[in-house]
């Protein structure tokens, strides 16, 4: 048979999850996502979530078709938004839309290419497909039509002949209810499809998220501030710099290192440069005893001078990358190998976690500096597969690293794909357009990924605390000074921070920024447990509205505000505004600032000033603030002062555990319940194995 007419139809729906199906077509590359996943489903835990006893879709009217250039899959898609397909930065709702997943670490346009191209779709109506792929998929979300599909149905096609607006012009290309969703996998001959059953998109989520071995629960001092010094910086800078912290009451758990600590970077040495770093170890214990985490910045290609080169030679590509080589990461020697290495020099010293840098792609610049798609590798991946699971590979091999000594890590990367959610890694970008990243931290939570809308420097001292206002919020709270000598508050002028010349208002400035930095501080209880909560059951702590509103049309199109946990409503805003609509969904909220009652299911236009940003608590909360400290520290206790907003109220729980370990997997850990009752005030109760306490319960009050 000629392969262009060549078809096959898909196997049956197996269930291989509660509430997720399989569907097999063809024959599958023996290298995707779910084959090389290091982590396994959560079975027991997504057997606590509601049951889904029927396949989310009809696989009935599947359509798939070999061509000479890959697999073709077509299939009726009944959605009216659909979300999702990684970290998007252009978009937000993806019907209609062309999609060609790809890493790439300059995704300019919407075209898919992303830091972390997850190849699963939500649909608002309530499932969600995964197509398990380390290809470069392309998704046609009811893009196109058929030829011998029925007229599309959203648009007019008996009245006017010709169109004469641009109403009418985009109308015509825009509609797309009716149409299917058509996936091209380049280059196959058979692919497994997951379905991930509802009866809601969050639910649907959650089974994703769970499928992929639970989320990931941070250190406690892993959700405190972070602060990646200049990549000049000396020991003694470091050291001065942290001093410099503690001494003016600025919040910070992190302390971040630049490429300069190597003795060679670009590619990576992995050894200490002694002439800055002269006495690393004793670096690593001042710092800790001032309460500071230190993090390392790398990459994964090896420098001929690297003592893992000669043991990762013959387990690396058949490129070289800035000179050094790109270990195949898929094979357990090599993985084992830089994992040991890394335990040994780093891990086993004190070393608290690593910045993955340029473990994706770039083509869009003058020399693209990455791998090709054709090199090829070992264990038989191509490049193109390569770049698709590279960022999953090395997280797996560094986690590793701290799992072996009971600790856990929180750390940085630039690429991640399917599957990732378990991964205590935090997405970052190399551009730095402030809306995008609002954006992108609402689609985050499609795809079991975390992303940290970092900040460095500012185009003013409004651009500063706004982008600052933003990071506090999210599932990271970084300041990446990594060119800047001087904390940003003291200088937004880049050549005149290196030049030691501070703003004339720079006092007033650090005390704005220290107030934002107490604030990620005191939400410190919430974050930790909604972040418990993704380990658990699978909810994403940060997320976008629709979520958890999907009957609300508003809100499918809203990706300028996104949730934290169940309570809290975030609004940013942006440099040159102080003002902008908010949209509430149904309820009563409160404005978290002025405890003003709010009437949900409108937008509302809301104004504030420099020091305090759009946030809203869901009537009904139970919000538990701590009192704010510089630093969290193991054994350390919180006073946690719960505010409660509205009538009726819900009971709040708390996770509390020794907050650096793993013990909690087995059952170390407790739940501390807070109620209110109107006439008799709050309560609390503890229940589980934890001896130890992470809270102390201080002042109640409540706003009516």
């Amino acid at each position: 048979m000629d392969r262009q007419a060549a078809s096959t139809p898909p196997c049956a729906p197996a269930l291989v999850a509660p509430g997720i199906w399989k569907i097999r077509i063809g024959m599958p590359e023996a290298a995707t996502a779910v084959s090389l996943r290091q982590t396994q489903p959560a079975i027991q835990a997504m057997e606590q979530l509601p049951a889904a006893s029927s396949v989310p879709l009809d696989t009935a009217g599947w359509r798939a078709e070999y061509r000479d250039n890959g697999l073709v899959v077509r299939l009726p898609y009944p959605s009216s938004a659909s979300y999702g397909l990684g970290l998007q930065l252009k978009s937000f709702d993806q019907s209609g839309k062309k999609k060609t997943l790809r890493v790439n670490s300059d995704p300019v346009a919407d075209t898919g290419d992303s830091h972390a191209p997850v190849p699963f779709l939500l649909s608002v109506e309530g499932f969600g497909i995964l197509v398990d792929t380390a290809r470069y998929v392309t998704f046609y979300v009811a893009s196109h039509e058929a030829k011998d599909a029925k007229p599309n149905a959203d648009v007019s096609r008996g009245g006017a002949a010709v169109a004469t607006s641009t109403d009418e012009l985009y109308a015509m290309r825009s509609g797309h209810a009716g149409r299917d969703l058509v996936v091209f996998v380049p280059g196959v001959r058979g692919v497994d499809i997951y379905l991930f059953a509802g009866p809601t998109p969050k639910l649907a989520v959650q089974r994703y998220n769970l499928f992929s071995g639970g989320g990931c629960l941070p250190p406690m001092w892993g959700l405190g501030v972070w602060y990646r010094v200049t990549g000049s910086a000396t020991q003694q800078q470091a050291l001065d710099m942290a001093r410099g912290f503690r001494e003016r009451k600025i919040p910070c758990d992190v302390l971040g290192l630049e490429p300069g600590w190597h003795t060679h970077a670009y590619s990576c040495s992995y050894v200490w440069n002694a002439e800055r770093f002269p006495q690393p170890d004793a670096m690593i214990q001042d710092l800790g005893r001032l309460g500071f985490h230190v993090n390392l910045w790398e990459h994964v290609f090896v420098h001929p001078s690297s003592p893992l080169h000669p043991k990762l030679a013959v387990h690396s590509g058949d490129t070289l990358v800035w000179g050094g080589l790109v270990p195949d990461l898929s094979i357990q020697q090599a993985s084992d190998a830089f994992a040991a290495y890394h335990d040994e020099t780093f891990v086993a010293h004190g070393i608290s976690g690593f910045k993955l840098d340029e473990c994706d792609n770039s083509d869009f610049i003058a020399s693209p500096w990455s791998f090709p798609e054709h090199s090829r590798f070992p264990s038989g991946l191509d490049g193109e597969q390569m770049h698709s699971m590279l960022g999953i590979l090395y997280q797996h091999c560094l986690d590793s690293a701290f799992r072996k000594h009971n600790r856990r890590t929180f750390s940085e990367v630039r690429s991640s794909h399917a599957l990732a959610s378990s991964y205590p890694f935090v997405l970052y970008s190399d551009l730095y357009d402030h809306r995008d990243f609002v954006r992108a931290l609402a689609n985050s939570g499609f795809t079991g990924l975390l992303w940290s809308p970092e900040v460095r420097d500012a185009k003013s001292v409004e651009d500063l605390v706004r982008r600052l206002q933003t990071v506090v919020l999210s599932p990271q709270a970084l300041i990446n000074a990594w060119y800047i000598k001087n904390p940003p508050w003291f200088q937004t002028d880049v050549q005149k921070n290196n030049s030691d010349v501070a703003m004339q208002d720079s006092d007033q400035v650090e005390m704005i920024c220290r107030e934002t930095l107490q604030l990620r501080m005191r939400l410190l209880p919430y974050i930790y447990s909604a972040f418990a909560r993704y380990r658990s059951e699978g909810i994403p702590p940060f997320r976008a509205l629709v979520l958890d509103y999907p009957e609300d049309v508003n809100c499918r199109k809203v990706d300028d505000q996104y949730l934290i946990g169940d309570g809290l409503l975030v609004a940013p805003l942006f440099a040159d505004s102080s003002e902008r609509d908010v949209y509430l969904p149904p309820g009563d909220w409160y404005c978290f600032h002025t405890h003003q009652r709010f009437e949900g299911g409108r937008s509302h236009h809301v104004t504030h000033d420099l020091r305090t940003i759009p946030v809203f608590v869901r009537c009904g909360t139970i919000l538990p603030l701590a009192e704010p400290v510089d630093h969290w520290e193991a054994g350390q206790v919180l006073r946690v002062n719960p505010i409660v907003f509205g009538t009726p109220t819900e009971p709040a729980s708390l996770f509390e555990d020794d907050g650096h370990s793993f013990n909690h997997e087995n059952g170390a850990y407790n739940i501390v319940n807070l109620t209110w009752d109107a006439s008799r005030g709050g309560a609390i109760s503890r229940a589980g194995n934890y001896p130890g306490r992470m809270y102390e319960i201080g002042q109640w009050s409540n706003v009516i």
